[in-house]
């Protein structure tokens, strides 16, 4: 891809993030169906394949989610340059919003028609996670291994102190064992 075409790709994730993170509240998981569809359905910078690896890697390594998702599929889309652009998209609204609002926040939230706005937003947070859930699932392959894998993990991040790293590099060598278990059985076959 030539640097003109790179630069109007990284204009454009850019906008994209920009976009995401100007208008969705809750973190990252709240943003990954938006990302999902901006990125995949409706601008097709990567494919639907593309994104639940892309979240394993976001999520797999250290920072925010969002940031994570947003420098990987800016690489995978135009290099180092769609990187910096989209990263730099997804974080600007989040800083300058926090910015203003440090400014102002006790005199908000003695309002109690923001503290209501708030606990709606909340609420529709939790949809967001839920739907990246149910797309994340269906990408996912289906098997007692997987399920046991993700029953577990969910286990131990809720009710142990175990860091989550630990447990997705725990469910990674899992995988990774199944998968050359399963080679070697087809081998024997």
């Amino acid at each position: 891809m030539k640097l003109k075409e790179r630069l109007t790709v990284a204009w454009r994730l850019f906008v994209i993030f920009f976009k995401i993170g100007a208008f969705t509240f809750g973190g990252g998981y709240a943003m990954i169906p938006l990302i999902q569809h901006e990125t995949v359905e409706t601008h097709h910078m990567i494919d639907e394949s593309d994104i639940l690896d892309i979240v394993a890697i976001a999520e797999s390594t250290p920072g925010p989610i969002a940031i994570n998702s947003a420098t990987f599929i800016g690489y995978q889309a135009a290099g180092v340059i769609g990187s910096l652009a989209a990263t730099f998209g997804v974080v600007l609204p989040s800083f300058v919003i926090i910015l203003l609002i440090s400014f102002f926040l006790r005199q908000f939230m003695e309002f109690a028609v923001v503290r209501y706005a708030f606990a709606g937003i909340r609420a529709g947070v939790l949809a967001l996670i839920l739907k990246a859930f149910v797309s994340m699932y269906k990408q996912c392959p289906k098997g007692a291994i997987s399920y046991l894998i993700a029953a577990a993990a969910f286990v131990l991040s809720v009710f142990t102190n175990i860091n989550v790293i630990f447990i997705i590099i725990g469910a990674g060598v899992i995988g990774l064992i199944t998968y050359l278990l399963s080679l070697r059985k087809e081998e024997k076959a």
